[in-house]
């Protein structure tokens, strides 16, 4: 105790981001590769909120869900992405005290989020399936909100007291975040204070919403596989995967990423090991996920070929 009183911290007013790699023949590459990522991610994420807005047909719970997946894929590939890449292009990438808090604080909302939008998407597809006369009555426009809005709601009262929590406490020495984008896991190591309450809570958060939201995928999916073994017409079966087919991918990757972060051994816990797996998930799957449903989704292809149709013919 008397150590620590007798030693001089700085106050830190902003941090350094070291970035993916230090390897200079890898900057220029790697800057291409992320800027084609990132563009095609906003692109098409922008597209589907519009469609989606824009296609009566396509205003149905499920196409809510999706806008909504959408926003938050948004949201967080560009509170990430820009500031990711700058660090290809200049000799030291600075980021503020301040705008590292609100890049934190951002980025868990839209992540946060969007764990819950999918196991709201999920319920909506139990309900599609296995209790189709009551779906109108059940996923009414009023419930879809609510569905939306909560998480909304939690994720920022989580987000908040998280970050004000963990900037409430003093760094000291090394300014120097060995990471592309301020997360919790490199700043907590940067504090000169006791972390253990501040892991611990972190820890409890993290492990309720990453559990509680695949458990509501799990319990949804499998109430699905019940209901689709026990259809008789095989055209009943493949109509009732296919629906769900979209949505399933979305999820295996997105919570396979996520588990192979947070429950790898801590022997093999590594930043480098992190920053891939990070970059997957703030900027792969992104992109991934709007080009999964138009692939793979028939009412998006068609609802998208009559858009530009539509277009064409105001245009000419």
């Amino acid at each position: 105790m008397e150590n620590q009183n007798h030693t001089s911290v700085t106050k830190v007013t902003e941090f350094i981001l070291m970035g993916i790699t230090d390897n200079p023949g890898l900057q220029a590459p790697l800057f291409g590769i992320f800027l084609v990522i990132y563009l095609i991610s906003v692109m098409s994420n922008l597209g589907m909120v519009i469609l989606t807005h824009l296609d009566s047909k396509l205003h149905t719970p499920m196409y809510f869900f999706l806008r909504h997946l959408s926003i938050t894929d948004l949201g967080y590939s560009t509170v990430i992405g820009p500031k990711m890449m700058a660090n290809f292009v200049v000799h030291k990438n600075t980021i503020s005290y301040n705008w590292c808090a609100a890049q934190l604080a951002l980025f868990e909302i839209f992540i946060i989020t969007e764990l819950f939008i999918l196991s709201a998407m999920a319920y909506d597809r139990y309900v599609a399936i296995c209790k189709p006369l009551l779906y109108v009555v059940i996923m009414a426009e009023k419930v879809c909100w609510v569905l939306v809005l909560i998480p909304y709601l939690y994720s920022t009262f989580v987000s908040l007291f998280l970050t004000i929590k963990l900037f409430r406490l003093s760094f000291c020495g090394s300014n120097i975040i060995r990471y592309f984008y301020c997360d919790c896991l490199p700043l907590i190591s940067m504090l000169c204070s006791d972390t253990h309450e501040l892991e611990l809570i972190i820890l409890i958060f993290s492990g309720c919403n990453l559990l509680s939201s695949l458990l509501i995928v799990l319990v949804s999916y499998m109430f699905i596989l019940v209901a689709i073994l026990r259809m008789k017409s095989a055209e009943g079966r493949y109509k009732a995967f296919s629906t769900c087919s979209s949505h399933l991918t979305v999820v295996v990757v997105f919570y396979g990423t996520l588990l192979f972060i947070y429950l790898q051994p801590k022997s093999s816990h590594t930043f480098d090991v992190d920053k891939m797996a990070s970059v997957f998930y703030t900027l792969v799957i992104p992109m991934l996920n709007p080009l999964i449903y138009c692939l793979r989704n028939k009412e998006v292809k068609d609802a998208l070929r009559r858009t530009l149709t539509n277009q064409c013919k105001i245009s000419t």
